[in-house]
């Protein structure tokens, strides 16, 4: 996979690694460009940075689950590093399809404007009154999103803790507020803003603070 590294140390791994996946259409340089490098630098944080590049013909076929398990997850993990996998829109989407084949492997979910499936599936959630009681029945292998959903249901305040951070005024918020009332409310992050770099920098930049404030080198 085309990856963007950065390291707390050139010497040695940090003991904790966060991989990012972009959005449709961007590349591991678009979090360079908005400041995702740079917001970490400041922080001194002890956490290496893995932005990661997202073939769409992969994510159709499923074969992003095992390059990420195979490329970037599994060398993490035996260089002792707890990873930390998220990303924004579609790559939100594929760190979750991740957690619910491997939930054992992550240390963490952090998700920035997820895209979470169709309108089919999140109005059958909605009819249902909420998650806590729909009821996705036998699942196809091929049926992702809804497998997703059942994971989020199964998984949504235990391990891995999943980190949540949306925009006010995302185009898509009213499915990222189907997946806030699952979490605990310590668990999600709402910022003014849309569905844009920005806003994506700013939920960034937030739950670093939240989550790693204290784990400073240095």
């Amino acid at each position: 996979m085309l990856t963007i590294e950065h390291r707390a140390q050139a010497a040695q791994p940090a003991p904790t690694r966060v991989i990012l996946l972009p959005a449709a259409f961007a590349t591991p340089a678009d979090f360079e460009r908005a400041g995702f490098a740079q917001a970490l630098r400041r922080r001194q944080l002890a956490v290496d940075l893995t932005f990661a590049a997202l073939e769409l013909e992969h994510v159709t076929d499923r074969a992003v689950l095992s390059r990420l398990r195979a490329e970037l997850i599994a060398p993490a993990r035996a260089a002792g590093a707890r990873v930390w996998l998220g990303g924004i829109s579609l790559g939100g989407y594929v760190a979750l399809c991740y957690a619910a084949a491997h939930p054992e492997e992550l240390g963490g979910l952090c998700l920035f404007a997820p895209y979470l499936g169709s309108h089919i599936v999140t109005a059958e959630i909605e009819r249902a009154g909420g998650l806590a009681a729909w009821n996705p029945g036998e699942l196809a292998p091929e049926d992702e999103e809804r497998r997703v959903w059942r994971f989020i249901q199964a998984h949504a305040n235990g391990s891995p803790p999943l980190h949540l951070g949306l925009g006010r005024d995302d185009r898509f918020a009213a499915r990222h507020r189907l997946l806030a009332a699952a979490l605990a409310p310590q668990r999600v992050a709402v910022l003014p803003g849309g569905h844009d770099w920005p806003t994506w920098l700013a939920l960034w930049e937030n739950f670093l603070d939240t989550h790693f404030a204290s784990n400073v080198h240095g």
